[in-house]
């Protein structure tokens, strides 16, 4: 049976060439999975300016104008065979709004267009995907421009660094739902670890050098690695192991390789960190592919 049985697409509808439509319809007809569109229209400032009776027919008109293009573009999935619902409606909090339909609907998987941030504006404003991937109680499924709307090549990004249960119970979470998603789209699926060996390990080295500390740590953590690629069968020409920073390593691989979907996980985080982001929130502004994030424990609050 699939994993999904129920997917939430979220658009803007006044973006009309997203390609999020494509990838969910996709998913849809490759998982069985009945899929339902909600378009959230932002209030338009303009519309203050006019008087009531006027402004109403005027919200009316613009929304109507939404759902005439989306009943379209539906009737173009449902001859495909995708079973398919809509809503379109006004939205004065997106963010809250997204996750009152999550927890009203309950689908197995949220989709939704990456909505890229510039560097300036993620200083001072934490954004929309962002507050999805810190309190959404289900697996996020951000898509990218990736060409290919179903995926033929998926990444499962895990950290073997973390011994503690939490952590390994996360990247067995990873790996299921990346290889089920492998599984229903036919694509290849890969398994990936960026080692970052430069944080504090140096500090309490004692006598040994910095190069064998270095050493002897890269040992541990590929042995980790490898002993999680055998428990899941992952031949090993699809099992990569690199050193650089994870953002950086997984970038750079996700680019030469030609990945579709790279999935990785999601864990709440405080302070400093939680203001500055996570890898996963990072990634999303790095890599062309789609991000499958998947949450590990309580649901996010």
């Amino acid at each position: 049976m699939s994993q999904y049985q129920r997917l939430l697409l979220i658009i803007n509808p006044a973006l009309r060439h997203s390609p999020a439509i494509k990838h969910a319809a996709a998913l849809a007809r490759a998982s069985g999975a009945s899929l339902h569109i909600a378009a959230f229209a932002k209030p338009l400032d303009i519309l203050l300016l006019l008087e009531e009776g006027v402004r109403e027919k005027a919200r009316e008109s613009y929304l109507q104008d939404h759902r005439d293009w989306l009943k379209n573009q539906v009737a173009k999935l449902q001859a495909l065979g995708v079973e398919v619902t809509t809503e379109v409606t006004w939205a004065d909090d997106v963010q809250q709004d997204i996750l009152d339909h999550v927890r009203e609907m309950r689908p197995d998987l949220l989709i939704k267009e990456v909505q890229h941030e510039s560097v300036l504006k993620r200083a001072f404003f934490t954004p929309l995907d962002w507050h999805l991937l810190r309190h959404c109680p289900i697996p996020v499924y951000l898509v990218g421009g990736a060409t290919h709307a179903l995926p033929r090549k998926v990444v499962a990004a895990v950290d073997v660094s973390n011994t503690a249960p939490a952590n390994g119970e996360l990247n067995d979470r990873i790996i299921q739902q990346a290889n089920q998603l492998a599984l229903q789209c036919d694509a290849e699926l890969h398994l990936l670890y960026a080692c970052d060996l430069t944080p504090g390990y140096l500090a309490d080295m004692g006598s040994l050098s910095a190069s064998d500390i270095t050493e002897e740590l890269r040992s541990t953590e590929e042995k980790a690695f490898l002993n999680l690629a055998a428990r899941y069968g992952v031949p090993s020409d699809r099992h990569h192991f690199i050193l650089e920073h994870p953002v950086a390593g997984l970038s750079e691989f996700v680019n030469k390789q030609h990945v579709d979907v790279i999935v990785m996980g999601r864990v709440q985080h405080h302070g400093l960190e939680k203001l500055l982001g996570s890898t996963t929130e990072h990634i999303l502004y790095q890599v062309p592919c789609s991000v499958l994030a998947i949450w590990n424990g309580p649901d996010p609050v």
